[in-house]
């Protein structure tokens, strides 16, 4: 068992020994950074049974989601850009430093703002930024501060008050700062940053306050402002407060209901088969039904470990004997597969090589 004790040590040696461990600890992250540019590569999670880097090196590794996501990202940049590794390794970059630069990347400056930022902290990384890429200034703006606790004399907020119908061009609902929780009310203008190059952004935005109950944060646009407005209008006798969280609870009952019904045919009155589709690709309606409910509408892909892919989404119906090899569109012979494990089952059956080619060839 490792002692947490390091009483032994002492003076110069103390300092000598931690020098060495975050040396090796570079040299082990550059190693590592390495090592998943390379999984990500050729996919090789798949085999484990996981969907995508993201979901390998959270449920796999343990990473937390932000460490998880900012590796990927930089082992995604060390790729295009070979001096990260090397920079990492004798700390001269961290991978906060790439993370910071990501959007960057993809600009023709990308290789001499890597080389400026090295032996650069953070606070001088994001003035070279300022430098390079400088913005207008921000609007001044005075935001009233939440106090600690409600004075007696002023009401309890109330999230079914409807928003004005002026409001500005974008909203936000309960945004830390404001006074009202699950209000619609106006924010200040503030840069809206560009969207992360993974699919799952670590930064948490549903977060559990108590069992069953979580807080939501989001901004939105003008539009999406109108558009709940609009649902409080039509909904004035179903949900008279006009609150937010049963007009979101609503809206997406039918939208889950409606998306069931394109991917999987989900009805609760299916129909008779009419014809028969001379299509051998074509999957009828009552065995989508049947296939989605024997796999619980999950990815069934197994690693030879026993783990179960838990890809819920980007799901395919997939043939286990494949159709250009005489297989049929029955319940016995389809299954669910994401789209990763789909595409790792066809390599695997028709090789890497002829499957890059198909995808080139409809792209």
């Amino acid at each position: 068992m490792l002692s947490n004790s390091r009483s032994h040590l002492a003076g110069r040696a103390l300092l000598q020994k931690l020098a060495d461990v975050v040396m090796r600890d570079r040299a082990t992250t550059a190693e590592m950074l390495a090592l998943i540019a390379e999984v990500d590569r050729c996919k090789a999670f798949r085999d484990e049974g996981y969907s995508s880097m993201y979901r390998y090196c959270v449920e796999k590794l343990r990473m937390s989601e932000d460490v998880a996501y900012k590796r990927i990202l930089t082992a995604r940049a060390a790729r295009r850009f070979p001096l990260i590794v090397p920079a990492i390794a004798d700390g001269s970059l961290s991978i906060s430093t790439v993370a910071l630069l990501r959007n960057l990347l993809e600009t023709d400056q990308a290789e001499s703002l890597l080389t400026a930022a090295l032996d650069k902290t953070r606070a001088q990384v994001e003035l070279l930024i300022a430098e390079r890429f400088p913005k207008a200034d921000v609007p001044t703006t005075l935001l009233p501060l939440t106090a600690p606790e409600m004075s007696p004399e002023v009401p309890p907020a109330r999230s079914d008050v409807p928003a004005p119908m002026n409001a500005p061009a974008q909203a936000v609902a309960n945004t830390e700062g404001l006074p009202v929780p699950g209000r619609v009310t106006a924010p200040p203008e503030m840069p809206t940053p560009a969207p992360p190059a993974l699919p799952a952004a670590p930064q948490r935005r549903v977060a559990p306050l108590s069992p069953g109950r979580f807080e939501l944060r989001l901004t939105i646009s003008q539009e999406m402002h109108d558009k709940l407005m609009r649902a409080q209008e039509l909904l004035g006798h179903a949900v008279p407060s006009g609150d937010i969280p049963q007009l979101l609870e609503r809206a997406l009952d039918e939208l889950i209901a409606k998306q069931e019904k394109l991917k999987f045919a989900a009805t609760d009155k299916p129909r008779a088969v009419r014809r028969s589709s001379k299509n051998p690709r074509h999957i009828p309606a009552a065995i989508k039904r049947e296939v989605r409910k024997r796999d619980d509408g999950r990815c069934t892909y197994v690693s030879d470990e026993g783990h179960r892919c838990k890809e819920r989404r980007f799901l395919e119906y997939d043939h286990e004997l494949p159709v250009a090899r005489g297989g049929q569109t029955t319940v016995a012979n389809l299954r669910l597969r994401c789209r990763a494990h789909n595409q790792f089952e066809a390599e695997r059956t028709f090789g890497a090589g002829f499957m890059e080619e198909k995808r080139r060839a409809v792209h």
